[in-house]
């Protein structure tokens, strides 16, 4: 789990298709914000750190890992702003993990969805 955000950190596609199944799904979700959406597959994972890092900056860090099974809770805290809008936010957040023989199949991110789609709104007209 601390190589797989080692690589976010880092935005290094490579490490994390290695880290990861063909099949991985990472489900992030909400509707208003830049990175909502479900990541299919070793693309989906290399475009995501490149979405990333053109609609926002952001700093995260893992606080908590608790496994049990494949199952694997990682519990942490983001902050960072979205690009287009120049506004900030702050994110707790746990991602629920997947994994099988060794490898991420998939992640679930269960975040503060307001406060990133907040960060993105431009003005009283709308989301970005």
């Amino acid at each position: 789990m601390k190589d797989f955000f080692t690589a976010i950190g880092r935005g290094d596609r490579q490490a994390l298709s290695a880290l990861a199944t063909e099949d991985i799904e990472w489900i992030i979700p909400g509707e208003e914000w830049p990175l909502a959406g479900t990541y299919r597959g070793h693309t989906g994972l290399a475009d995501l750190p490149d979405t990333a890092s053109r609609s926002m900056e952001t700093s995260t860090e893992p606080r908590e890992f608790v496994a049990q099974g494949d199952r694997v809770l990682a519990v942490g805290f983001a902050s960072g702003k979205i690009k287009a809008t120049n506004k900030p936010f702050e994110d707790d957040w746990i991602f629920a993990i997947t994994v099988r023989d060794g490898r991420l199949t998939r992640i679930q991110e269960h975040i503060d969805t307001l406060a990133l789609a907040r960060a993105a709104q431009r003005d009283a007209s709308g989301p970005v």
